[in-house]
């Protein structure tokens, strides 16, 4: 058992390479979908055990074995900032390797989503944690954020273990129809979805890059007041997502 060796020397090893799963919600999502734990700790075992036969009776034999309680002291030494279910694991990063092979296997059943060079954290863990509930095949940004940056498996809440997650260059895309939503498109409520899509979305703040709008085989909008400049991003991507499922997507949401 997980519990019968220091938590510490665990974590030290682990934590250069490791993905920090912050709080209860982040572990157990992660559990659910496959992520290799070596090592997760707790301030308080029995709450986080009743916690899991509350809201995750499927994983909580899986914490019972894995959580080791330690001090609250010690518990925010090994955390940015502590998360109120006072819970912190560890996993292993799925490999590259794997997650492009999923990336190129056609055919697909349901979309990939691309962040063309993202700007916030925040929004990039929403959109993850969005496209593994629609069951997306993946989510990949092109440009400088790594979508794997603690903040935002944070925002992802653990669900980066259940949808291939990588940065690409534009010109590594995955192959499929390119849809790239841009205000001067077509309204997307004229348009089917297919379910091997690659769906793209430009940056918060300056829209789609010159060279992935030149790679575009449809632009499209969605429908949006004129006197309001853009959505958040998430929402976008949330909007797009249920119109590929409500239109035709093989699966849907699962």
């Amino acid at each position: 058992m997980h519990g019968m060796t220091d938590p510490l020397t665990r974590w030290r090893a682990h934590a250069d390479a490791g993905v920090l799963l912050d709080g209860f919600h982040a572990l157990k999502h992660a559990l659910r979908f496959g992520a290799e734990v070596p090592v997760a700790v707790t301030t308080d075992r029995a709450a986080t055990l009743v916690l899991a036969e509350e809201l995750a009776g499927d994983v909580r034999d899986a914490l019972d074995a894995l959580l080791t309680q330690v001090p609250a002291e010690t518990y925010a030494s090994l955390v940015p900032r502590p998360h109120p279910t006072g819970v912190a694991a560890l996993a292993v990063r799925p490999s590259r390797t794997a997650n492009l092979r999923t990336l190129a296997r056609t055919p697909r059943t349901a979309p990939v989503v691309v962040l063309d060079n993202p700007r916030n954290l925040g929004n990039a863990g929403a959109v993850i944690r969005l496209a593994a509930g629609f069951g997306a095949t993946g989510v990949v940004t092109t440009g400088t954020l790594d979508p794997w940056h603690p903040t935002v498996v944070r925002g992802g809440a653990g669900l980066h273990f259940a949808t291939a997650v990588e940065r690409l260059g534009v010109d590594e895309l995955p192959t499929g129809p390119l849809f790239a939503l841009d205000p001067e498109g077509m309204d997307i409520r004229g348009t089917e979805l297919p379910d091997d899509a690659v769906l793209a979305f430009g940056s918060e703040r300056s829209g789609l890059s010159a060279e992935l709008r030149a790679r575009a085989d449809h632009l499209l909008a969605l429908p949006m007041r004129p006197q309001v400049s853009s959505y958040n991003l998430a929402t976008s991507v949330a909007m797009t997502l249920y119109h590929w499922s409500a239109t035709g997507g093989a699966h849907g949401a699962p």
